[in-house]
């Protein structure tokens, strides 16, 4: 394969076929192109997009987002899943702003040492902001640039991703790095698809190794799986006066610092805490939540106390959970929630 030619036919494709329209294309501002890059980490565009917007208009630059709460900042992050994101995209805007004055480092080296910045969103900051020649390798382009190479190396295994990292800087174009970065990632996620890729229309069909060999969905080879693995819970959904009883998790973890609701191994467990007290409970629709790699099945009960009860005694109760506090539903639902009890409170009469 020719590297020049890779690269000359991959520009001219993006500028003519490529994505153009996003709203994080039309600046070269490392602030939103960073925001970009770290929401499109695992979700697709058009999850992103109202999400992005609703950031911006809040936290219009660094300093914005800095100043605030991680509560507000998991708050608009909510349901956009993944939230170690929003945890580091927090830490990694006090970094800038105590550290660099309020301006990223010009220079990938450098922004991937800040929190939450690996070494290739690093690149496409440099890149799309800065013009800098650097190579980019999340996964839309591994799967692209391993079928082009015809790449059978393991990526499971650190030293084959080295190589391929080493492969992709040796594809740099000299020219046009913006358009080339752009097209990498336009091709893996319009026609180089995971699935039932498009080799008839792609513009490198023609010096892709894949292609040939008649196989592109054997690439990318990564032999290690993630196991998964099963998690069984009872949901208990406190209501008081109107006010429903959240407990923030802890900063570890599933859903590490987002409001939730107190868990239980099992019903009976439950039963157990739940003697003597006032009110009644209620079974709601059992459901699971897929994780990355974990299916959380959860058993929703909800329990109303009379809104006589002595506020002395609901004090009592709540006393088990230290890390928790009454939310009335407009305050829980502008609070950082797990999707699924977003939806909860949302459906409450």
């Amino acid at each position: 394969m020719s590297k020049p030619e890779f690269a000359a036919l991959l520009i001219a494709w993006q500028r003519e076929h490529g994505r153009h329209s996003l709203p994080w294309q039309r600046t070269r501002d490392p602030y939103r192109v960073w925001l970009s890059e770290i929401m499109l980490q695992q979700t697709q565009v058009a999850t992103v997009l109202g999400y992005y917007e609703r950031f911006l208009r809040a936290f219009p630059d660094v300093q914005a987002l800095a100043a605030a709460t991680q509560d507000e900042v998991l708050a608009l992050w909510s349901g956009l899943g993944y939230y170690s994101r929003a945890r580091n995209l927090h830490r990694c805007a006090q970094a800038v702003v105590a550290e660099h004055g309020g301006h990223f480092p010009r220079g990938s080296a450098q922004l991937a040492e800040l929190p939450g910045i690996g070494r290739s969103t690093a690149a496409a900051i440099a890149a799309f902001c800065f013009g800098e020649r650097v190579a980019i390798l999340d996964g839309n382009v591994k799967r692209v640039l391993t079928r082009v190479l015809g790449f059978g190396g393991d990526l499971a295994e650190a030293a084959q991703e080295r190589r391929l990292w080493a492969h992709a800087g040796e594809l740099l174009p000299h020219e046009g790095i913006e358009a080339y970065t752009q097209g990498l990632m336009d091709l893996g996620a319009t026609l180089c698809l995971a699935r039932a890729p498009q080799c008839l229309i792609c513009p490198v069909h023609g010096i892709c190794a894949a292609r040939r060999e008649g196989r592109p969905e054997r690439y990318p080879v990564k032999t290690r799986k993630l196991q998964r693995k099963a998690r069984e819970n009872v949901w208990l959904w406190l209501r008081w006066r109107d006010r429903h009883w959240l407990v923030q998790r802890p900063a570890q973890g599933v859903w590490a610092g987002l409001w939730s609701l107190p868990e239980f191994d099992d019903t009976a467990a439950l039963g157990r805490a739940s003697a003597g007290w006032p009110g009644q409970g209620e079974a709601l629709a059992s459901f699971t939540h897929v994780l990355t790699h974990l299916d959380w099945t959860l058993h929703p009960r909800r329990w109303t106390f009379p809104a006589d009860a002595p506020a002395a005694h609901i004090e009592r109760i709540t006393s088990a959970w230290p890390a928790g506090r009454w939310f009335t539903r407009d305050e829980a639902l502008g609070a950082g929630l797990p999707a699924p009890l977003r939806k909860l409170l949302l459906s409450a009469a």
